[in-house]
């Protein structure tokens, strides 16, 4: 018969039971004391176990227990099943799934490598479970060869003779290699760190000093001699290079038709590259609409499609008239400057013969749309309003933004003009300006509205040509900057610091260290990553980038996560670049959707209603034909515009990755490393959602 239990017993009182008549206690001065629970046993003392457990307080222990345990399996298997569910939705119920792969066999070098990395970690990963399983984990080869000598020698085990000797082999020979290439990164890494840092300094040096770009002379459109402004105003040439941006053309031409600048001393140039005749002739209208406006406006289309945008800006440039300017302004075909852009930045050519460049800040229109824009606004934020204002202070030296820019054409013409080397034309000719002596300056208060990719399709080519092209740019210039006639610390601080450090050290380091040799460590405890290596720099260094953009706080996490996903892209690049591998001299235009702000839509619609009386007037001289022709391409452009199926895509470089992270996470588990397990864990669910392609809007 089971013993009767008395709570009463537990409180320090003996009681009696009454036979079912109620006893009321009366307590005075209570005291009360919480006592947490970890298990089961633990509201029991050494005494009260040898009494026996009372079944009651066990079962709802017991029951909670199961509670938060059922809980917490449910939201697991939930969330599990919605990633599946989402899965299938994308790849099963969803046409034209294609898998994005390397137009030539040398592009597919580094998925070669993961490949071998995945296979052979999976290999050593049941390897060590097996003996995980037979009690050899935390074995080393010391012990492991002398618990090997006490086996009769009449019944060897073989396996663990293997295990052994697998011990052997990575303690002597493959831990010395990983850890010297780790050293090795993390070497590069805390370089590339300090310089950040001093790139972070010197912007709060700059803020706290209010240091701006000053305009010697005195601003000429604050002169009070109203009469004499049209003098004062050189004549500048207008750029808008194009290529099938059917979804942007009209927004850029008229942004640009209204620049606040005298009419007879500014042209533009509608430099439309475009292969869809449908495209040529919407264009083609919207450039008569503004020349019979009274805007000085040209379109011009190229025969022959040679050099992309740097054969397309060339070929302008030959004109005849260009001779009668002096600057040039360049927008690409997403960019919609103020009115008063012209304004803000020409006059810091006044009286500055050795200025050659005045770069604007870039704006974007859709930064809030998805999470793959605000993480690109992140990185552009840094960029612009450290690495480029730092540097245009400090150094009078940044790359050109190839947009968004004004440049003085003998500048150009003195530089050997735009050249169709590589595919970041922009940095070519800021890198050969710099050479010869040209100054450049940023202004991070003038801003110019303009588009971000939202897809990861676009955003991927576009990182592929961003760091690709400077690449095959260092190969080109490496001479040239060694035989140039500036400054010793000029030369240092191109070859160093602009090239080495900034283009090709960061992506190295970023793809060696965290996606290849922190998984090995995994495998290999031998070459065990210190803790501040894998988070605590890191997240400062995350925390240093999005100080520009403090609305992006939030998103610390997930911008980590996602830089080292983007590492393999921008390595892949830097390779292909360096060695002319895959498609290095690829162009492909970025996809564009067409954003406008809500101030740009009010302000267009009141451009519409001021100008609908004046409407039916722009097209006089034009034909019954021409007219029904145009609004029948404007009809099918709407058309082409509304929402198409969309194309998903299989990344298989960061689908092996992500299976080669989530294998070293599964690996890290015997090894009980809390740390690590996280990160590889997090870090390959990143790289799968982007392999995937469920990150960011996808491609029509």
């Amino acid at each position: 018969m089971a013993p009767r239990l008395d709570f009463s017993v537990l409180m320090g009182k003996e009681s009696k039971r009454g036979g079912g008549t109620p006893v009321v206690v009366k307590m005075e001065n209570p005291n009360y004391s919480l006592v947490e629970i970890d298990g089961p046993d633990a509201a029991f003392g050494p005494g009260d176990k040898s009494r026996g457990k009372n079944a009651k307080q066990v079962k709802w222990v017991l029951l909670l227990k199961a509670h938060r345990a059922v809980g917490c399996v449910a939201w697991l298997a939930g969330l599990f099943w919605a990633l599946l569910g989402t899965i299938k939705k994308r790849l099963f119920f969803r046409e034209g799934v294609t898998v994005a792969t390397e137009k030539l066999g040398k592009g597919k070098l580094v998925l070669r490598v993961i490949r071998v990395f995945l296979v052979t970690s999976l290999v050593i990963l049941g390897f060590e479970v097996a003996a995980y399983l037979k009690g050899w984990h935390y074995i080393e080869a010391s012990a492991a060869a002398e618990y090997l000598h006490r086996i009769p020698m009449a019944a060897p085990n073989l396996l663990h003779m293997f295990y052994v000797a697998w011990l052997n082999f990575r303690a002597d020979y493959i831990a010395p290699t990983i850890m010297g290439l780790s050293n090795f990164c993390v070497a590069l890494f805390l370089v590339q760190s300090v310089d950040r840092l001093v790139l972070c300094l010197g912007c709060l040096w700059i803020k706290f000093r209010g240091i701006k770009p000053e305009i010697r002379g005195g601003d000429p459109f604050k002169s009070p001699d109203i009469e004499a402004l049209d003098y004062k105003c050189p004549m500048v040439l207008v750029q808008i290079p194009m290529c099938n941006e059917r979804e942007v053309y009209d927004q850029s031409i008229s942004a640009v038709c209204q620049l606040d600048w005298p009419k007879d001393r500014i042209l533009i140039q509608v430099l439309d590259d475009s292969s869809d005749e449908e495209i040529q002739w919407l264009i083609r209208g919207e450039v008569d609409k503004w020349r019979q406006k009274g805007v000085n406006i040209i379109y011009r289309h190229r025969l022959l499609r040679t050099g992309y945008k740097a054969g397309n800006l060339n070929s302008a440039m030959g004109c005849d008239y260009v001779k009668d300017y002096e600057f040039v302004a360049i927008f690409d075909a997403d960019f919609q400057p103020n009115p008063d852009f012209l304004k803000l930045t020409v006059p810091h050519f006044k009286d500055n013969p050795e200025l050659g460049l005045v770069q604007a800040r870039w704006s974007f229109v859709n930064k809030d749309e998805n999470l793959l824009t605000r993480l690109q606004n992140i990185n552009l934020c840094f960029h612009f309003e450290v690495e480029q204002q730092v540097n245009g202070v400090f150094m009078n030296f940044f790359g050109f933004n190839g947009t968004a820019g004004v440049w003085r054409i003998k500048a150009l013409e003195e530089s050997g003009g735009w050249l169709e080397r590589t595919t970041v034309e922009d940095m070519d000719i800021a890198v050969r300006a710099h050479l010869n002596g040209w100054k450049f300056i940023f202004l991070n208060d003038v801003k110019v509205l303009c588009e971000l990719p939202e897809s990861y399709e676009a955003y991927r080519k576009q990182q592929h040509r961003w760091h690709s092209g400077p690449m095959q740019l260092f190969r080109l210039c490496l001479p040239a900057i060694i035989t140039s006639k500036i400054a010793l610390w000029k030369k240092a601080n191109l070859i160093f610091l602009f090239f080495l450090l900034r283009k090709l050290i960061l992506p190295f380091y970023s793809f060696t260290l965290f996606c290849i040799i922190l998984p090995l460590t995994m495998f290999v405890p031998e070459a065990e990553l210190p803790l501040w290596v894998i988070c605590y720099v890191p997240i400062v260094m995350s925390f240093m980038n999005i100080v520009p953009a403090p609305k992006s706080f939030p998103f610390i996490v997930p911008y980590l996560l996602f830089e080292n996903t983007m590492s393999v892209t921008k390595f892949n690049a830097m390779v292909s670049g360096l060695f002319q591998l895959g498609s290095s001299y690829e162009w492909v235009v970025t996809k564009k959707a067409g954003r406008s702000s809500e101030s740009d839509l009010l302000a267009a619609a009141e451009r519409e209603s001021k100008t609908s009386t004046v409407q039916p007037q722009l097209h006089r001289g034009s034909s019954e034909s021409e007219i029904g022709q145009l609004s029948l391409l404007k009809e099918k452009a709407e058309a082409a515009l509304k929402p198409k199926k969309k194309v998903n895509k299989l990344y298989r470089k960061e689908l092996a990755l992500a299976f080669l992270l989530l294998t070293a996470s599964v690996r890290s588990l015997l090894s009980a490393q809390g740390v690590h397990f996280y990160f590889l864990l997090f870090q390959g669910v990143t790289f799968l959602l982007v392999g995937l392609d469920l990150i960011g809007e996808q491609m029509s």
